[in-house]
């Protein structure tokens, strides 16, 4: 259990660094003229924005053993919480 312990942690810093990384490499191929700049002051949204659309798909690929370490952090509190609601509302469907 204590290699899952940060995975959270672990996965949510590993994603922010993806996303960093990629808004670094986004902003080094524009301000080389290998992609465009954007127009006017919409540059820095156009790398941001840019940046996004390339994280996101490598973190699915290139995270997953973190996320999946994650989700087996988290199911278990998950559960615990479905159950505690399905109890109040048993309770609350025997006072009416």
């Amino acid at each position: 259990m204590s290699s899952h312990k940060f995975a959270t942690l672990r996965y949510t810093a590993l994603r922010i660094g993806l996303f960093v990384a990629s808004f670094a490499v986004v902003w080094v191929l524009a301000y080389v003229h290998v992609i465009p700049l954007g127009l006017g002051a919409s540059n820095i949204f156009w790398l941001l924005l840019l940046a996004v659309v390339i994280s996101a798909p490598l973190s699915f690929v290139l995270l997953r053993k973190q996320r999946d370490a994650m989700a087996e952090q988290i199911a278990p509190r998950v559960d615990r919480r479905r159950a505690r609601f399905a109890a109040s509302v048993g309770q609350e469907d025997g006072l009416k």
